[in-house]
């Protein structure tokens, strides 16, 4: 596990190839997502590393309900019990109402690459035996609406990569967690670290997740921290235009 200040108040945390967040107010933290089942050891070690405990933490923001964000959830909850909240939507993912994740096909065809095939290997080494999570209480909130947590965050609905995936507006502090609707690195990109697009494996519908990013352009933050990738600086429009740039031509 890595962790970045990417902020006073906001740290990013590294684990299997994914991003947490964790926004403290005083003693106080809300996670946003929460990595794969089996790094919910390195969950716990990173609020040890900002001086926090579990006790501490106040609400999980979840962007959306790819085991690689919702997975250290039930582990999370076993230890402190804590409200989960997300879009109205992808709360209906998260109890697994229906499922958006890429199949077990599509990841054997990423096979045919090194890194690909380092990617699987990570992958299932990160979730394993946890194939079936799902979160049976889990509170969706109204988009556009700042929460009463920690650092008072706002959903923000960026379906596309997921139908109901949120991400999360830091007002206070001009930090959009962006989840996978708009990362800077990951492993299966061919694309150096830089502002960008998922690749499309992933995704259950590019044109709609092209259409929020250009609805996100205008928001008040110059940070994003997204869910994959090192937190990135500049003027939002400035970011959100280079990521739609390495959109394939069919969807920009």
């Amino acid at each position: 596990m890595r962790i970045t200040r990417v902020s006073g108040a906001v740290h990013l945390a590294t684990g299997t190839n994914v991003n947490w967040a964790l926004v403290t107010d005083g003693d106080a933290v809300t996670l946003v997502d929460a990595g794969y089942p089996n790094d919910a050891k390195a969950l716990f070690a990173s609020l040890e590393q900002i001086g926090r405990r579990p006790e501490d933490v106040q609400a999980i923001l979840l962007t959306h309900a790819h085991l690689d964000h919702l997975g250290g959830i039930p582990a999370f909850r076993s230890r402190h019990e804590v409200p989960v909240l997300t879009g109205a939507e992808e709360a209906r993912h998260a109890r697994r109402e229906y499922l958006e994740q890429i199949t077990p096909l599509q990841m054997l065809r990423q096979c045919t690459s090194r890194s690909g095939l380092r990617w699987v290997g990570q992958t299932l080494r990160a979730v394993m035996p946890h194939l079936s999570l799902s979160l049976t209480d889990v509170t969706a909130v109204p988009a556009d609406v700042a929460l009463d947590v920690p650092g008072g965050l706002v959903p923000i609905a960026t379906p596309g990569h997921t139908s109901g995936h949120t991400a999360w507006l830091m007002p206070s502090a001009g930090i959009l967690f962006t989840g996978d609707a708009l990362i800077s690195a990951h492993p299966l990109s061919r694309l150096a670290t830089g502002p960008q697009l998922i690749p499309e494996v992933f995704n259950e519908d590019d044109a709609a997740m092209v259409r929020s990013l250009r609805n996100i352009a205008d928001l008040p933050a110059d940070v994003v921290v997204p869910g994959h990738g090192p937190a990135i600086h500049g003027p939002l429009p400035e970011l959100v235009a280079k990521a739609l740039s390495t959109a394939g031509p069919g969807i920009r």
